[in-house]
């Protein structure tokens, strides 16, 4: 028989994936297996595998092998008001979220500029990753004045929400003032994090938090796996939280 060509093993795999013959997270053969399987050499069966995870198909972890990689497709509504919660809870898909790192640094200009504060005020520089129904969706940095949060990183490390801070510092409601949206590739720790292959490009997702008065209370920087999210832009969303 023909060697099959690495396409035709793409393609294989990628129908047997969406059928369901193999599950979400299941670690496929192994290299030489595949090769046996397709008579195919192992430059066609990995140059097949990589198309796939370039895909996000596949996941391939350096020492322990090559997993089917599922995620929900997340409608994310952006408007004044977005909550990250609300936002998966309202198509049945479980949010969840984990602090990745958590400092106090000096305002960079930039940030100072977004948050309305003298450059090198006292900020919280959280780093954070959150999850849909457990499959990484972003990464984000966001951050925060330390004088008019003290308690924002221990809070949000044990779980507390952005929203339910917010409220007990006499925020009672707040809203997103501008919103900027650009796609981009990862760097190699972004990839990682979101268990994507380098190749597949990501949306990066730009806003800052105003209170009921206008004033910036909080500015983040969202890095989201492209492949697992679209956007719609809400422009009448009154109550519309994200």
């Amino acid at each position: 028989m023909a060697q099959e060509s690495w396409e035709s093993i793409r393609d294989t795999l990628s129908s047997q994936i969406v059928r369901g013959l193999w599950a979400p997270g299941a670690k496929l053969p192994a290299e030489g297996i595949l090769c046996k399987a397709f008579q195919a050499g192992r430059h066609s069966v990995r140059r097949a595998i990589g198309a796939l995870a370039v895909e996000g198909k596949l996941r391939v972890e350096q020492g322990r092998g090559t997993f089917v990689q599922t995620a929900p497709l997340i409608s994310y509504h952006i408007g004044r008001r977005t909550r990250f919660r609300q936002n998966l809870l309202d198509q049945g898909v479980a949010p969840a979220g984990e602090q990745i790192a958590a400092e106090i640094i000096a305002a960079p200009a930039e940030i100072a500029t977004a948050l309305a504060l003298p450059e090198g005020t006292p900020v919280h520089r959280l780093l954070r990753r959150a999850l849909a129904d457990g499959v990484p969706i972003n990464i984000s940095l966001s951050w925060h004045s330390a004088d008019r949060f003290p308690d924002l990183a221990a809070r949000r490390q044990i779980g507390h929400s952005i929203t339910d801070i917010y409220r007990d510092h006499g925020i009672q409601t707040y809203a997103r003032k501008r919103t900027v949206i650009l796609a981009r590739r990862p760097d190699a720790d972004e990839a990682a994090l979101l268990h994507q292959h380098p190749d597949q490009p990501v949306m990066v997702v730009q806003k800052t938090d105003v209170d009921a008065t206008g004033a910036p209370i909080g500015h983040s920087e969202a890095v989201w796996a492209g492949a697992r999210v679209q956007f719609t832009i809400d422009s009448l969303e009154e109550g519309r939280d994200v």
